[in-house]
């Protein structure tokens, strides 16, 4: 046995609350370890000695080298304690704080058995509710739909291409337009890039967090929308710049007009008493020096910036926030930021736009979730790049889903492409195919889906700029086989299963499957993206097929398939 792979820590993701009743355990093991039993004996920490539950484990996920065993338990006694029995080869073991050992003395559990001492309800990381029914979809405001309004400071005549200086003239009231397609697509949450006045035509450099930008219209505009969306049942969520700003902040301004006398002097961080703008002695956002850091560390700014964020919840009744560079920014922030947001509005979703493992950010203190990147890139590796075969791709999304709670899972944010990324549709040399397959897939996996703007087109564009294209709204074509391929993907979140069951991934014959399951029905994703035509035995009702028939699915195909457990 491969003692050294056998893994679990408490109030980690392999122990933890889902509500005030009830836990969740996770247990690792080596894929080369054929066990014949995994149980774990609980009981409440006083009872432990004298009275020990078991219950025994299933194998929930699975990737290149372990086998993740899970079980949830509901709880009489919330101060919780418990150890692990695994039998292999018929030899009993038991697996607590001490390790792997041969026995185990319940005399003297409270020394080294594992525990979460008692599930306290603050600590509880709650799911927003409305996020069960979400199908997300960024609008990069310049670049949507334009109201045709006069507007001077257009350079760009819309569809042409675009650069960093472009401005095409996509407005508030372009959204409010479309909104009526929206519903129609299947889209219910509306993620607009920054808002607020900037020079830029991104806005990611904002001068004014109160003022919105005129060029998209006013707060009377914004509050239009916000409202008009509400009415469809549709939600908004914005983007907050709180790790740096611009360099014609007013606050900003100071600092470089009386340096270290200024009173804002310590909201950002500088190398001496004076701001230099030809060397740059201040942190910023990248190398852009037009994008002084915050100091989120300084107690107000801190307070300066929880109540902008704190204005629009109140004022426009925004339902969330996207947080921009949200790993950079301190966790004490971040803490404060989400008590504040929180105590106005408990719904409010708070995602972090973090690239990588984002653990200390998701204990339910400070995220909701964030930008599912890994993700984003174990799609790319599969589809795009052909790096993976059905069988890498389904270890790739088992090893993600083990990374977080089942909380976070729910809440992540699944994206094939964003304003920060180059185009799946252009990632997979513009096959329609493989880009209705990737969504198929998106749609189908824990959490929630995002689209970016134009893939009904689809939208091609490489990286930024080149990303943030104008939507060519002549191209669309509504009755097109693409179109009505991905409006019947984007139905699929209707489907209470698909969004809230259980998941199930695995590979078989080339083909990727995916199960989400209930106690009535499982529904099952099976995807070819290998070179031939793949043959598949399950059986069942069909709810979506693309490129297959009863027997096999083409390269490049699918098929959704309902069953009656």
């Amino acid at each position: 046995m491969n003692f050294e792979s056998i893994y679990h820590k408490p109030s980690s993701n392999y122990c933890f609350p889902l509500d005030n009743k009830t836990v969740v355990l996770r247990l690792r093991v080596s894929k080369k370890d054929n066990f014949e039993n995994i149980k774990v004996i609980y009981e409440g920490k006083y009872l432990f000695y004298y009275n020990q539950k078991e219950k025994e484990m299933y194998k929930q996920y699975e990737d290149k080298m372990f086998i993740y065993y899970e079980i949830k338990i509901k709880l009489e006694d919330v101060r919780f304690v418990y150890v692990f029995l695994l039998i292999h080869n018929k030899k009993t073991y038991y697996y607590s704080e001490d390790g792997v050992t041969t026995s185990y003395d319940f005399k003297n559990a409270h020394y080294n058995c594992f525990q979460y001492a008692y599930i306290n309800e603050i600590d509880v990381h709650k799911e927003v509710d409305w996020l069960k029914n979400s199908v997300f979809y960024e609008i990069f405001v310049d670049r949507f739909n334009s109201s045709n309004l006069n507007k001077s400071y257009i350079n760009t005549k819309w569809g042409e291409s675009v650069s960093s200086k472009s401005f095409a003239g996509g407005d508030l009231n372009g959204i409010i337009e479309k909104l009526d397609y929206l519903e129609r697509v299947g889209v219910n949450t509306l993620y607009l890039t920054p808002i607020f006045s900037s020079i830029s035509n991104h806005k990611y450099d904002i001068n004014n967090y109160y003022e919105i930008d005129s060029q998209f219209g006013d707060k009377k505009t914004f509050k239009e929308l916000v409202y008009k969306a509400h009415k469809k049942r549709m939600y908004v969520v914005i983007d907050g710049v709180f790790n740096h700003t611009s360099d014609l902040l007013s606050e900003f301004q100071d600092v470089i007009k009386n340096g270290i006398k200024s009173k804002f002097f310590n909201w950002f961080i500088i190398k001496g008493d004076f701001v230099d703008t030809v060397n740059i002695n201040y942190e910023t956002f990248s190398n852009c020096y037009y994008h002084p850091k915050f100091n989120t560390s300084n107690k107000e700014v801190q307070e300066y910036l929880i109540n902008i964020g704190a204005y629009y919840v109140k004022e426009y009744d925004i339902d969330g926030w996207r947080l921009d560079v949200s790993d950079e920014a301190s966790h004490d922030f971040w803490r404060n930021f989400r008590t504040q947001i929180k105590k106005i509005k408990k719904e409010c979703f708070l995602v972090g736009e973090n690239w990588h493992d984002a653990s200390p950010f998701l204990q339910g203190d400070q995220f909701d979730s964030i930008m599912n990147y890994a993700f984003t890139k174990a799609l790319l590796d599969y589809v795009a790049y052909e790096n993976y075969d059905a069988k890498d791709i389904s270890e790739q999304l088992n090893m993600l889903l083990i990374r977080y709670t089942t909380q976070v899972n729910n809440m992540m944010l699944n994206l094939l492409d964003s304003h920060d990324t180059d185009r799946f549709y252009t990632m997979v040399n513009k096959n329609k195919d493989k880009l209705l397959c990737a969504t198929a897939l998106t749609f189908m996996y824990v959490g929630i889906p995002c689209l970016y703007y134009g893939i009904e087109i689809p939208l091609e564009g490489g990286y930024d700029p080149d990303n943030r294209r104008c939507f060519l709204w002549t191209e669309l074509d509504e009755n097109s086989l693409y179109f009505k391929k991905l409006t019947e993907i984007i139905y699929l979140r209707k489907i209470t299963t698909i969004k809230q069951g259980d998941i199930h991934i695995y590979s078989k014959n080339n083909l990727l499957y995916i199960s989400r399951l209930d106690e009535n029905y499982s529904y099952t994703l099976i995807l070819n993206l290998s070179k031939k035509n793949c043959s598949f035995e399950e059986k069942g009702s069909v709810v979506i097929i693309h490129k297959a028939n009863d027997f096999y699915i083409e390269s490049n195909g699918f098929v959704v398939i309902k069953e009656k457990l």
